[in-house]
């Protein structure tokens, strides 16, 4: 048996396997489990659920290309990066994209940018020191 991650974060899909690649690829995180409502990825010390919006809900969400930056939420997740210029072309290449290179900011000995996944989530990536 494994050691229970330390942290970590659940997010709703209305495509479950388009977002949990999305984050696995893009964030090199390991399938650990895999089911028909829920994918769970895995890097020491944080795990990420993609879990599936019930159908009810689902049905009435309209994901389109690009999609629309759900902006109005409270939270913002982040994850860190060897490469914030490769994760950039990584992202766009799943579905999802990160504010071009003139959007990228520094703090505390790291440097940051915003993007979204390929259902609009808004997150921010970091590479360097955290």
């Amino acid at each position: 048996m494994t050691e229970p991650a330390g942290y970590g974060a659940v997010i709703f899909a209305k495509d479950v396997g388009t977002l949990a690649r999305f984050y696995s690829e893009l964030l090199s995180m390991a399938v650990v489990h895999s089911a028909r409502d829920h994918v769970v990825l895995e890097v020491p010390g944080c795990q990420l659920v993609v879990h599936a919006i019930p159908a009810r809900v689902a049905n009435t969400i309209e994901i389109t290309a690009p999609p629309a930056l759900r902006t109005q939420t409270p939270i913002k997740l982040f994850f860190r990066v060897a490469s914030l210029a490769d994760a950039r072309a990584r992202a766009a290449s799943l579905g999802g994209g990160l504010s071009p290179a003139d959007k990228e900011w520094e703090a505390r000995g790291f440097r940051a940018c915003d993007g979204h996944d390929p259902e609009g989530n808004v997150l921010q990536l970091r590479q360097g020191r955290h």
